[in-house]
């Protein structure tokens, strides 16, 4: 992770990475070149064996501003296929952050606008400062949130999607809550208080089994063969109970001690 980008900084400290949107002048806006920078370290994240949490945070007032003006004029002159191989660039960013093995979380403050919302849906837990304004303003500009709307509808559902992605209306973190596209919606200076109690949890758990974990429910959510899924959850817990995990973590419950990965 010893990389130089131009619109991203990367931070590790212990066995969590941080990765910043860089661009506080611009609200954090993004651009083709910090679409690729952010992909290409997500992509990285889980090839450190001591990294185990990942964080997207914005530097600056705002956590995205979504799309960057100039990049905006740029796409607006693209040809029909030209636009889809732009979309889908993007969508590789969200998919990477979905897919990340490691457990992902966003802190969102200031504003999260458009696209912002599929970089932190696309996230598993996402924090906000309380006074962060959300807005799907795609339609006001004559377009929809089709890039963003798989990840940001498998968190809010359909009818949350309808009235936030159909109005178009910005709204703050409580609402952002309330139709959980985040997960906790806090005063400013809880924010990084709440942020380090979710790593905390996290790093009592065990590094492999959170990984398992978080592939699971998506191998659940994703089937569409219920009896198929009891068998292939009866075959996962009999594997994770034998893995050494499983059995130094049975131990350190049964001889009421702490388990070799709780620092």
């Amino acid at each position: 992770m010893d990389k130089q980008y131009k619109t991203i900084s990367i931070n590790q400290q212990n066995s969590v990475v941080t990765i910043e949107l860089n661009r506080p002048d611009l609200h954090n806006a993004m651009n083709d070149t910090m679409i690729a920078e952010l992909t290409e370290a997500i992509n990285e994240t889980d090839k450190e064996q001591s990294v185990r949490i990942v964080v997207l945070r914005g530097k600056g007032k705002s956590f995205c501003a979504g799309a960057d003006l100039n990049y905006m004029k740029g796409i607006a002159g693209f040809g029909f296929e030209e636009n889809v191989k732009d979309g889908k660039k993007l969508a590789a960013l969200f998919r990477a952050i979905y897919n990340c093995p490691l457990p992902t979380i966003a802190l969102v403050h200031g504003a999260a606008f458009g696209g912002a919302n599929g970089l932190l849906a696309a996230c598993d837990i996402v924090i906000a400062e309380e006074n962060t304004t959300f807005a799907f303003s795609e339609v006001k500009i004559g377009i929809a949130p089709a890039t963003i709307s798989p990840f940001v509808i498998k968190r809010i559902g359909e009818f949350g999607a309808k009235e936030l992605m159909m109005t178009g209306k910005r709204f703050k973190g409580p609402e952002a809550e309330k139709w959980h596209l985040v997960n906790r919606s806090v005063p400013e200076d809880q924010l990084e208080e709440t942020l380090q109690q979710y790593i905390k949890q996290l790093l009592t758990s065990a590094p492999e089994a959170v990984k398992v974990t978080k592939n699971m429910i998506s191998e659940v959510i994703a089937s569409d063969d219920f009896d198929e899924t009891i068998s292939s959850m009866a075959h996962l817990i009999a594997t994770l109970r034998a893995s050494d995990e499983g059995q130094e973590g049975m131990s350190a419950f049964l001889e009421k001690r702490k388990a070799k990965w709780v620092k």
